[in-house]
C-alpha cells in the first residue's frame, strides 16, 4: 500500500509494521528496498523458467485527423507521405474535415487521387447557403459529393477502419460512429455550429465533432492502437485586420476554445504534429498546393519518430488506457 504527500513517498506494510499489533506501519529505507527488488528482477530475468513470455503488443498505428475546414487539405499531404514511405496505417479517426478526408482515404481513394479532388473542390460542392433559424448553410450537397468520391457506402466496407466523431447537441458529449452508413456521420461531424444545420444520425442530433474531440486521439486508444499520431491544424488570427464576417468571429472563437482544451486530446497522443497552416483562412480552398505542402513537411519531420516506433516491440509506457510505470523515489 502506497501513500504520498507533496514531496514525500511513504510505503506502508502490515508485514513490516508493528509485529505485536499487526497494524500498518511505515517502511524505512524505501530506496534500498526498491533497488533490491530491481536487482531481483534482473536476476530472475536471466533464469530459464520454462514459462512462455508475454508477447509484446504489436505495432498498430492510429492517425487522428483534426478539424480546420479548408486547412484540412493539409491532411492529404500527411497521408501522401505515409503512403509513399510505406508506413502502415491500422486505424484513422477524424473530426470535421478530418472525418471527410479520413472517410475518402479509408474507402480506397489514393492520396494522389485525393490531391486532384482537393485541387478542384470548392465550398459550393458540399454546401448551399440557406435561410434557417439554426444555420446559414445546409451541407445537404455533401451527400452527392460523398457519393461521387467514396468507393464504398458503409464503415464495414472500408479498406482501413475509421472512427468518425461528432458532438451530441443535447448532452455535449462526444459521439463516435464506426458502423453503418458513412454519409450521415461524416455530415454530422462537419456540421459547424452557426454555419451548417445540425444533422440527425439515427435519432441523435449532432453538430461538429471539434467541440468534443478537437483531435480524436482517444477513440484510437479505445480500439487498441499502440501508437497514436495526432494532426492538429492550428489557426492563428491576424491581428492586423479585423474579422471579415460572422464566420471569422465564430472561427476565432473555436480556435480559442481549442487552445484551452488541448488537454482533451494531447494526453492520448504519442506524437502531435502541427502543419504550418496558420497563414490560411478557413475558406482558402484556392491554396490547395500550399496546404498540401504544409502537411507533407510536417509529416516528413515526424518520420524518424514513426520509424523508431516500428523498430521497437514496446509500447509507450504510461499512455492513457495502458499499464502505467510507477516511479518510486529512491533516498
Amino acid at each position: 500500500m502506497i501513500s504520498s504527500k507533496p514531496g514525500i513517498l511513504i510505503c506502508w506494510s502490515r508485514q513490516w509494521g508493528s509485529e505485536r499489533t499487526g497494524k500498518w506501519g511505515p517502511v524505512k529505507n524505501l530506496g534500498r528496498i526498491v533497488r533490491s527488488v530491481q536487482a531481483f528482477r534482473r536476476e530472475f530475468s536471466r533464469c530459464d523458467t520454462g514459462l512462455t513470455p508475454i508477447p509484446a503488443k504489436p505495432f498498430r498505428l492510429g492517425i487522428a485527423l483534426g478539424g480546420g475546414f479548408a486547412r484540412g487539405i493539409a491532411h492529404v499531404g500527411v497521408l501522401r507521405v505515409l503512403e509513399k514511405e510505406n508506413i502502415p496505417i491500422n486505424y484513422i479517426a477524424g473530426t470535421s474535415v478530418g472525418a471527410l478526408i479520413g472517410a475518402i482515404y479509408c474507402s480506397g481513394v489514393s492520396a494522389e487521387e485525393m490531391e486532384k479532388i482537393a485541387c478542384r473542390v470548392r465550398f459550393r460542392d458540399f454546401a448551399r447557403w440557406t435561410i434557417s433559424r439554426m444555420g446559414f448553410a445546409s451541407n445537404q450537397r455533401m451527400i452527392g459529393f460523398l457519393q461521387s468520391v467514396l468507393k464504398v457506402k458503409t464503415f464495414e466496407e472500408l479498406r482501413i477502419p475509421l472512427a468518425v466523431t461528432a458532438t451530441d447537441f443535447a448532452t455535449g458529449s462526444g459521439a463516435v460512429f464506426d458502423s453503418g452508413s458513412l454519409v450521415d456521420p461524416v455530415r454530422a461531424s462537419c456540421a459547424y455550429p452557426g454555419m451548417f444545420l445540425p444533422v440527425n444520425v439515427n435519432g441523435q442530433l449532432c453538430v461538429d465533432g471539434m467541440l468534443a474531440h478537437p483531435v480524436p486521439t482517444q477513440p484510437l486508444r479505445d480500439v487498441g492502437c499502440s501508437h497514436v499520431l495526432g494532426v492538429h491544424l492550428k489557426g492563428r488570427w491576424g491581428t492586423s485586420t479585423g474579422p471579415r464576417h460572422l464566420f471569422d468571429v465564430i472561427g476565432q472563437c473555436f480556435a480559442i476554445a481549442q487552445d484551452k482544451n488541448d488537454g482533451l486530446w494531447r494526453p492520448w497522443a504519442d506524437l502531435a504534429i502541427e502543419p504550418n497552416v496558420s497563414a490560411f483562412k478557413y475558406d482558402d480552398f484556392e491554396c490547395t498546393p500550399d496546404l498540401l505542402r504544409a502537411g507533407e513537411e510536417a509529416m516528413r519531420a515526424a518520420l524518424p519518430q514513426v520509424r523508431a516506433w516500428m523498430q521497437t516491440d514496446s509500447v509507450r509506457a504510461g499512455a492513457p488506457g495502458f499499464p502505467k510505470v510507477q516511479q518510486l523515489a529512491a533516498d
